[in-house]
């Protein structure tokens, strides 16, 4: 495995997270203290329009991605560059496809909001502006991914880095001074443009003779994109119908102010998540070109080792959010913006739950084994959507949300934990994953106990700076004693902890040395 480059990938990754979350939080502040949050819930669903939308895209860009792992391997460029003009050709379409759709979706927006009657924005104007946003993106898809598919994740992460913080240092003048949504959305746009103009730059510059070239693609693998293609138009049917329905049901059945109100919430979940993902999303491609050597053994090795990681964040990282989520909501968004802890507790479980899945995911990616479960997003996606009008309306009134919520967690660890690692094991290790179920959910189980005993002891403390720093201590005091706990029953936690630590040890001796 390439190690430097999976190390400076997940550096450059952290980095900008980190430093674009410091920035998203402080505008969203202002925009909720400036516009309102009615503003901040139709954020939230037109983000979740668009991401239904986004089905045209059929996970035709994860099948391609995949493809281009083995040519590059075997420096066979004239494939990687049949390879990419296809990608470009298809993402044009797509990218027209969904501005069609966003056109078709515009009059019925009044109906997708219970309390339309209260919005002073332009609905038609502001989704019109996203809708132009999310479109210009797919104009330049194919390149990033012809980037990222030479595991140079960094690059993408810096020319995204720059482009939002871009239009961060514009959207907060556009709230000061013009207190204008249309004007905010508008700077969203103009970033989009400047991530595409350095996208074509870089692209043009280290993989100019690829752009160059017109070549087709031989038709044994134009026949493997297909058959992948078609499983992967099924994950992404399933990906959206979860993704999205949560908030969609909650703007129609309960209200957009009450979804701006979740939606906070969620985005500092999604925080969370997303930093944590950075140690393992870079690393996709470079797992691909270790699968692509054929060695279940080794692959295997590393997947209990990544898994283990994957735990150890989860636990420390979401059971701290659940820890000073509402301190940091009201410091972050002000008063009244806080919800009940019922509903934080199912957000958290939620959030983990979804986020333990990652080493599963990361591995059938890289392997390209998305044809095995093609049916399992499709009855995720139903199964979720039932479960959720049905506990929207028979919950009581002030739980509709965590009922909402509910219903996504029934589905992953019903559907999602039992067949996605069944597809890996079988498929990739060839074996039986067994030993996997029980541990993942053991571990579930464990981290639920953990959020019992951060309810029952955390209640003891102010929502205040202090406060927040003796609940976070806390939640890593009770973090810790749950590892401790694995370290004594868990002979594969104990191992993959016992090589993380090393490598930690190794990392700082390397530093002093320096």
């Amino acid at each position: 495995m390439d190690k430097k480059r999976s190390v400076l990938n997940v550096g450059v990754s952290v980095f900008s997270k980190i430093l674009l979350l410091v920035a998203a939080l402080y505008v969203r502040r202002l925009l909720i203290q400036q516009i309102g949050n009615d503003v901040n819930g139709l954020n939230s669903l037109y983000a979740s329009i668009l991401g239904m939308l986004a089905v045209a895209e059929l996970g035709i860009g994860g099948a391609i991605a995949f493809s281009m792992y083995k040519p590059i391997v075997d420096g066979d460029r004239r494939t990687v560059a049949a390879l990419f003009g296809l990608f470009r050709k298809v993402y044009r379409v797509i990218g027209a496809i969904i501005f069609v759709g966003g056109l078709v979706v515009m009059p019925f927006l009044p109906l997708l909001i219970s309390d339309y009657g209260t919005i002073h924005d332009n609905v038609y104007l502001t989704f019109f502006l996203t809708l132009v946003s999310v479109c210009i993106s797919y104009l330049y898809s194919a390149k990033t991914s012809l980037i990222e598919a030479h595991k140079d994740n960094y690059i993408t992460t810096g020319i995204l880095t720059i482009g939002q913080l871009l239009r961060y240092a514009l959207q907060i003048p556009a709230i000061l001074v013009f207190h204008s949504y249309t004007v905010f959305l508008i700077c969203q746009i103009l970033e989009t443009l400047v991530i595409w103009a350095l996208t074509e730059y870089v692209v043009r510059k280290r993989f100019g003779d690829i752009l160059q070239m017109r070549e087709t693609l031989a038709p044994r693998i134009l026949g493997e994109i297909k058959k992948n293609i078609r499983a992967m138009c099924m994950h992404k049917i399933g990906t959206i119908l979860v993704s999205t329905i949560d908030s969609l049901i909650i703007s129609g059945f309960i209200g957009v102010v009450v979804l701006g109100l979740y939606s906070n919430y969620s985005l500092l979940a999604g925080i969370v998540a997303s930093i944590i993902a950075l140690f393992f999303s870079p690393l996709t491609s470079i797992m691909g070109h270790l699968c692509a050597e054929g060695n279940p053994e080794r692959t295997e090795h590393y997947f209990d080792r990544f898994y283990t990681l994957n735990f150890i964040l989860g636990l420390v990282f979401f059971l701290g959010y659940y820890a000073v989520a509402d301190s940091v909501i009201s410091l972050c968004f002000g008063g009244g913006q806080q919800i009940s802890r019922t509903i934080v507790f199912v957000i958290t479980l939620n959030q983990f739950t979804m986020y333990m899945r990652k080493t599963a995911l990361l591995f059938r990616d890289a392997s390209g084994t998305f044809y095995h479960d093609r049916w399992k997003p499709v009855a995720e996606g139903i199964a979720n959507l039932v479960l959720s009008l049905l506990f929207v309306q028979i919950f009581p009134e002030d739980l509709r949300v965590v009922g909402v919520i509910a219903a996504t967690i029934l589905t992953t660890l019903f559907i999602c934990d039992i067949v996605e690692p069944f597809v890996v094991f079988r498929h990739v290790f060839q074996k039986s994953p067994r030993g996997y179920y029980v541990r993942n959910y053991g571990y579930t189980l464990l981290f639920g106990l953990c959020l019992c005993l951060m309810t029952f002891l955390g209640h003891s403390f102010d929502n205040d700076l202090l406060g927040i720093l003796a609940n976070g201590l806390l939640s890593v005091g009770i973090s810790v004693a749950a590892m401790a706990l694995l370290a004594v029953l868990d002979r594969k936690f104990r191992a993959g902890l016992k090589t993380w630590l090393g490598q930690g040890v190794k990392w700082v001796r390397k530093r002093r040395k320096g």
